[in-house]
């Protein structure tokens, strides 16, 4: 059985570990791995017919602990335990819940002491406690009317018409003091590790295309001395097709892996006479695994010639792999007045009514290991337009044959020669 700490507004954990409030998706996933003897049956739940409109959840049921994402940003956004007798809980190193220990409306009185009265829902048949940034809910089966509250709170929460003993049956921490209108705080300082995380990344073009990268990157913790911890730093920095190597690499630093093609299954596709020359060598990606983008570099020049941009849906191949990149796309649409902009929310039917229908047919892409040929996701769509690539996924299938209503998955960013 887990021993946590809880603090309101910020996290639960303990000494090893903890989930705090603004933590990135893949953080959480990264403690739930390294710890996978201790914390088992781990489920990830989703909306597949509405992505961005339903938190991303992590289901400890061994536990009885839920973490729930923020469907666009993918950070914590609440922690809820809906369980209590699978976990020991504490409060200022003073346990209000353990097996020896039963948090009753007592006992949350003594541990946290008097809060503002609370809200009782007939639907749900529960009492509500909220404090800041810490809510309990009761169960009051055993009534069958509202409760009604006496005018004297001076006596604490046990003033309130609550049945004596009645026990909590879900907490929640979340920031602020609404946990209906909660929202995803800013990561913390403790989750930047050092590491370097992409607040936006937006395409420099001009009227033919696509030109480059500009990202705006954000540290913390990576400075010399106690005070360059407490701060966090943007900066600014662009990367163009036909950059080298080293240009890549003093903008933005070591990439987490570098990838070497051994095929390239795209090659099909080219001109005949591309298609039967041989590669001597094969080109690579640098993979920026936080920022959620990949460079590829031709293996004969050196040179920038791919970016991908990806967005981490959940149900795709490679999720929780990246980072979900924020990235802005503005096309210049000759009849409208305005120029648009496309981001990770755009789905594929927009994209369509405003740059037309792709001429040639999709590629079909098929995603495998070299262990497991088998790929439980399915085949995504890939699209050319305007020198992108966009690869989708059938999230919804409609009546229609052949007819879907897609996501974008993925951005591909080509220089055509």
């Amino acid at each position: 059985m887990l021993d946590l700490e809880v603090v309101p507004e910020r996290s639960l954990g303990n000494e090893q570990w903890e989930f705090a409030l603004g933590m990135p998706l893949a953080q959480a996933i990264s403690i739930l791995q390294k710890h996978c003897r201790i914390i088992k049956n781990v489920q990830v739940l989703y909306s597949e017919q509405m992505p961005l409109s339903h938190d991303l959840i992590l289901n400890l049921t061994q536990d009885g602990i839920k973490l729930l994402f923020d469907a666009c940003n993918q950070r914590l956004k609440v922690i809820e335990v809906y369980d209590l007798s699978k976990v020991k809980l504490k409060y200022c190193g003073v346990h209000f819940n353990s097996q020896s220990i039963a948090p009753t409306i007592e006992q949350i009185d003594q541990s946290f002491g008097a809060t503002h009265p609370g809200v009782y829902n007939a639907a749900e048949q529960l009492f509500h406690l909220n404090f800041r940034g810490l809510s309990f809910s009761f169960q009051l089966d055993s009534w069958s009317e509202a409760p009604k509250y006496e005018p004297n709170f001076a006596h604490g929460l046990a003033s309130l018409q609550i049945p004596h003993g009645a026990t909590v049956k879900r907490m929640y921490i979340y920031s602020g003091n609404n946990l209906q209108e909660t929202k995803a705080p800013v990561m913390p300082l403790a989750c930047y590790l050092g590491n370097v995380y992409a607040e936006s990344v937006e395409v420099l073009r001009d009227g033919a295309g696509p030109l480059g990268l500009k990202l705006r990157l954000l540290t913390a913790g990576c400075g010399p001395g106690v005070l360059a911890d407490t701060k966090v730093r943007a900066v600014e920095r662009n990367i163009y097709f036909g950059d080298s190597c080293q240009d890549v690499l003093s903008a933005l630093g070591s990439p987490h892996k570098v990838f070497y093609k051994s095929e390239d299954k795209m090659k099909i596709h080219s001109p005949s006479p591309h298609k039967q020359v041989p590669s001597k060598c094969n080109d690579y990606f640098f993979n920026y695994y936080i920022l959620g983008v990949d460079i590829l570099f031709d293996s004969t020049t050196h040179l920038v010639k791919k970016f991908v941009l990806h967005t981490n849906y959940p149900g795709h191949y490679n999720f929780n792999i990246y980072h979900r990149c924020d990235f802005k796309i503005p096309l210049i649409i000759k009849k409208v007045s305005n120029n648009y902009v496309l981001n990770f929310c755009t789905q594929w039917d927009q994209i369509q009514e405003l740059l037309g229908h792709p001429m040639e047919k999709p590629v079909v892409l098929h995603r495998s290991s070299s262990a497991n040929n088998t790929n439980p996701f399915g085949s995504t769509f890939c699209f050319g337009l305007q020198r992108m690539i966009f690869e989708v996924c059938d999230w919804v299938t409609l009546y229609f044959t052949f007819l879907f209503r897609m996501y974008i998955q993925y951005y591909v960013l080509y220089l055509l020669n």
